[in-house]
């Protein structure tokens, strides 16, 4: 794009969001934001990681999973893995199930007998292996991953009379994806949550929660056009807590019942559901119960005897919508055309903790805003680009790890630490001290089907954020001469990717990627230490265009 059509076009921008920000008069009556749960158990057959974990043990689980299901009235999916699919017993069981409440699909984890029924040599060093080279699609060929999936589904729907129509992995490459939509006509799928490096797995940056198309070339980035899209959803895995899991990338605090201080605890347990539900949310929000078999039903029993009776009771009070992925995948392809816009927020936090949050997704971009002992800070901002691929697009992982991102301006997981967390902070000037703003409780209003305001009461006066599909920003009420700014706090600078600061724009270089930062109002500045930088606002306003060009 040419240097004039850029500021034509940032013109326009400001102009529109501004008009849109302050002069819009919000909806009196919104429709009510579906809140959507799949309860989805995926099922291997081996488990070599633990000589208890016998396959007898595995089948039991299953059974038991059954079994309070069906003594709360929940439906659900159940995901194979190949071991699993070619498995008598749990053919037998399966099928038993009423189809109009359970879902059968796969779970692309890659085992020795459906490595070798594709005619590839196994190099794994049991029957199953975890690692991303061997067990996982992007350990694979382009054609390889071919191969094991006209194998997979035509073995299902040999057993079960049909394709998988729903399929997840811990990770899953964009060749896959394509494939099996164009052949087989998947309509859902599932990634794992955020995460550096758990289980060498690295999914950072992405949109968080709720569910995306996905770019044709690459799995993990949200697509910008319908044109440029893989037409599946990719629903988001596990019920991550919108607080704690992201404040640490390598914790596990999600919904999974076998973590005692998260899914297996009665009190997160209680507030998860009810901040789930009552909180304000854009879109629709979703989370995801249920557990894999390998963790064994001792392990699991207790999470999910507190979880099912309240998800039952939250669905016969209308509060929740208790679906199979076929049918949310469907329902998300009817109602969207490209990735929505959606938010998840906290209004009120576990016990004493006084934090709040907000995740605003778009597929331009997504954004954490944290409040925390009165302050305001954005936590995360991650710019998306569809024409970024995937590393492992028409390549294969040589080690035992995965990596998948997107494009970071600002990440408070991993630029800060305990203690000096990362992020921008909301900072007043008065009488030549910085000091952060301090203020009450934000609320959050939804503007039609892409938009939220935030308006939040501060001893300085009323902030009103704007948070739009392309753009953010940022206005002080009442006192809108007083000396307020961004500033960004940062604990680890040479994890940075800032290259260039003007007074206009961020230049940021990450994974040979080149991107920016457009200020609409305000202008940015080095600070005064000459580590990161902050944001000054132009006429009492500060707003950025967040969209990778």
């Amino acid at each position: 794009m040419k240097r004039s059509y850029i500021f034509i076009y940032l013109f326009l921008v400001s102009l529109t969001n501004i008009s849109f920000s302050f002069a819009q008069q919000p909806q009196q009556e919104q429709e009510k934001s579906p809140r959507i749960i799949n309860i989805v158990n995926f099922i291997r057959a081996i488990e070599p990681r633990e000589k208890e974990v016998t396959p007898d043990v595995l089948y039991q689980t299953v059974v038991e999973q059954i079994k309070l299901m069906t003594k709360n009235d929940l439906g659900g999916t159940f995901l194979l893995q190949y071991d699993a699919l070619i498995d008598e017993r749990y053919q037998k069981l399966l099928k038993a199930l009423p189809e109009d409440k359970f879902e059968l699909g796969a779970w692309w984890e890659l085992p020795k007998p459906l490595i070798e029924k594709a005619g590839i040599k196994w190099r794994g060093k049991y029957a199953w292996d975890w690692h991303s080279d061997i067990g996982f699609s992007v350990g694979y060929t382009p054609a390889e991953r071919e191969k094991i999936i006209d194998v997979y589904f035509n073995d299902f729907k040999k057993i079960f009379g049909h394709y998988p129509r729903s399929v997840a992995a811990w990770v899953i490459d964009a060749h896959s994806l394509n494939y099996m939509y164009n052949k087989y006509k998947i309509v859902a799928t599932a990634n794992c949550k955020d995460q550096i490096g758990t289980d060498g797995f690295t999914l950072w940056g992405g949109y968080w929660n709720q569910a995306y198309y996905p770019s044709k070339i690459n799995a993990y980035m949200p697509a910008q056009h319908a044109s440029a899209q893989i037409p599946v959803p990719v629903f988001r895995m596990l019920g991550s807590d919108p607080i704690r899991q992201y404040a640490n990338g390598s914790a596990v605090v999600t919904l999974e019942p076998v973590y005692p201080e998260a899914g297996g605890n009665k009190n997160w347990i209680n507030w998860f559901f009810e901040t789930f539900t009552k909180d304000s949310a854009l879109g629709f929000n979703y989370t995801q119960a249920g557990q894999e078999n390998s963790f064994t039903w001792s392990n699991m029993k207790k999470g999910l005897e507190i979880q099912m009776p309240i998800i039952a009771h939250l669905r016969d009070e209308g509060k929740v919508r208790v679906e199979t992925m076929e049918q949310s995948g469907k329902w998300f392809s009817k109602t969207y055309k490209v990735t929505p816009a959606t938010t998840f927020t906290v209004e009120k936090d576990l016990g004493n903790s006084d934090k709040k949050t907000i995740w605003y997704n778009s597929r331009f971009y997504r954004m954490n805003i944290l409040w925390e002992k009165s302050t305001l800070r954005i936590a995360d901002i991650h710019l998306f680009n569809e024409k970024i691929p995937d590393r492992y697009l028409n390549s294969v992982t040589t080690i035992n790890k995965s990596f998948f991102y997107t494009q970071p301006v600002i990440d408070g997981s991993q630029w800060g630490k305990d203690g000096n967390p990362a992020g921008l902070r909301l900072m007043v000037n008065e009488n030549g001290k910085a000091t952060p703003v301090k203020g009450g409780q934000p609320t959050f209003e939804n503007i039609g089907r892409y938009s939220t305001k935030i308006t939040w009461p501060t001893e300085h006066g009323k902030f009103v954020l704007n948070l739009t599909e392309q753009a953010m920003s940022i206005k002080l009420l009442n006192k809108p001469s007083k000396k307020w700014y961004l500033e960004l706090n940062i604990h680890y600078p040479e994890k940075l990717p800032l290259k260039k600061i003007q007074q206009k724009a961020l230049a940021f270089e990450f994974d040979n990627h080149s991107y920016t930062l457009n200020a609409i109002k305000g202008f940015f500045a080095e600070r005064d230490n000459g580590v990161g930088f902050k944001v000054m606002p132009q006429k009492g306003i500060l707003s950025f265009l967040l969209v990778d060009k």
